[in-house]
């Protein structure tokens, strides 16, 4: 019986080796999948244009041209747009974090009536695309005096049922007695939620700014409505500036492409354990 066990285990422990091996490699091929078309830009963003299709694909380029990424910044008003672009992602992601975290904190904290009913409301509107409310929200700005502003776009953006639902499951976690006691101290909701549960929610936080800051950073269509002047583009518009009518700048195109993720980059680097946590406790999986 033991000459048994032990060759069970062993073909048990073989097995589990094979799998591994297997979920290795399946990793490693998507890993590579996803990171092939960046680097592929990267490269694109360091040719000619004469050169970027060529087949076979040169990926480290024998003479890098440096110059498109000075380039761009002559042919375009790339550091206007990267102000534009910084402050409407800012401040959308200011707006929408707390209006998200109050809500949320009313949904999941506090009893009233029509509560859930209410809340399903605002999950259903997940489900309606924004090409569907996209000609009312342009009316609505237009009817306020915004349109070609940053206020309206920024406005147009600054409420979305998501953070609402990921803030209110990160906030089912906090333990409700917590927040009785500090009902019972006398403390108001707003104190409670400022003193209580936010310094609590610092991964869900950190982790819906991340994600807020970066929807409003690659966000195209919002902008192509709402803005037209100029001085009020964002970079997803700039890039476009590189495109004519009988043909397509597309070394120019990805040095701006990179320079654009590039700061989409770094922010995650430097919060990306406030994300792997955020998402974890939140209930949701990446």
């Amino acid at each position: 019986m033991s000459a048994q066990l032990v060759l069970v285990n062993r073909e048990q422990k073989t097995r589990r080796a094979v799998s591994r091996v297997f979920i290795y490699l399946f990793v490693i091929i998507i890993s590579v999948v996803s990171v092939f078309p960046f680097i592929w830009m990267i490269s694109a963003s360091l040719k000619t244009e004469a050169t970027v299709f060529a087949w076979p694909i040169e990926w480290i380029p024998r003479q890098p041209h440096w110059e498109n990424y000075s380039e761009i910044f002559q042919r375009v008003n790339m550091f206007v747009y990267f102000r534009n672009t910084v402050v409407i992602s800012l401040a959308v992601t200011v707006i929408q974090l707390s209006l998200a975290s109050l809500a949320a904190y009313a949904f999941a904290k506090i009893q009233f009536p029509g509560r859930d009913a209410l809340f399903l409301l605002f999950l259903a509107t997940l489900m309606i695309p924004y090409q569907v409310i996209m000609i009312p929200i342009f009316v609505i700005v237009r009817t306020m005096g915004l349109i070609d502003t940053k206020l309206g776009l920024i406005l147009s953006c600054s409420f979305n049922a998501f953070s609402i639902f990921f803030m209110k499951q990160y906030f089912m976690t906090i333990p409700n007695e917590l927040v009785e006691a500090g009902r019972i101290d006398g403390l108001s909701e707003f104190r409670i939620f400022t003193q209580i549960v936010a310094p609590l929610s610092r991964p869900a936080i950190a982790t819906l700014a991340i994600y807020t800051f970066v929807g409003a950073w690659n966000d195209f269509l919002g902008p192509l409505i709402l803005l037209s002047s100029d001085r009020n583009l964002t970079i997803q518009l700039g890039i476009r500036k590189f495109i004519t009518q009988y043909s397509a700048r597309y070394e120019l195109i990805m040095a701006t492409a990179v320079l654009a993720i590039v700061p989409i980059l770094l922010l995650f680097l430097y919060f990306q354990k406030y994300f792997v946590k955020g998402l974890a406790l939140s209930g949701l999986k990446a």
